[in-house]
């Protein structure tokens, strides 16, 4: 097909499905969530409420905002999730005593006892994934760079020197 190519500027950019990155992320985040479906019904989540608990489990009460940051996701998005896990038992929302503006959210006893039955889905979806340690690793360094560069408000020019750039850890962003 005479023209499926163009746009090319030579800079190895092309039209081609196959040759689109965005593409590959879209069908490896599709296929990997499709992966977590049955082992997070078995515990009673979807992958967003996971998340949310990933956070928790992690750093213990955290403010919403805090969970947004880690998450990269809006109050509005946020807080719809952060009811149906109080609604479930998971989690429990408070006013910080010393700043009300600020609400607090933490583990319920049913939400850390939960994290011992959860403790299966990272290695089974490890196995899924079928990559080596230092693939796994170097997938997570690629990953981060690219977040961080097309989140920047100026995505920097396409560089040949393996310059990496990386996204703030949820530590830092929740902490």
């Amino acid at each position: 097909m005479a023209g499926v190519e163009g746009g090319d500027s030579g800079r190895g950019y092309s039209l081609l499905l196959d040759d689109q990155l965005c593409f590959a992320l879209y069908a490896a985040s599709r296929a990997v969530t499709q992966r977590y479906r049955p082992l997070l019904e078995e515990l009673g989540l979807t992958y967003p409420q996971y998340l949310v608990l990933l956070v928790l489990w992690e750093h213990g009460s955290v403010p919403i905002k805090g969970i947004g940051a880690a998450l990269q996701l809006d109050h509005g998005t946020l807080t719809p999730l952060i009811k149906r896990l109080e609604t479930a038992g998971l989690v429990r929302r408070e006013r910080r005593p010393d700043d009300e503006r600020t609400v607090l959210v933490g583990l319920t006893d049913l939400g850390h006892e939960l994290r011992g039955r959860a403790g299966v889905v990272p290695a089974a979806i490890g196995d899924a994934m079928g990559l080596s340690a230092a693939d796994r690793g170097e997938a997570m360094r690629i990953l981060r760079t690219l977040v961080a560069h097309v989140s920047a408000p100026d995505p920097p020019a396409r560089s040949t020197e393996g310059g990496h750039a990386h996204v703030g850890d949820a530590q830092r962003v929740v902490g």
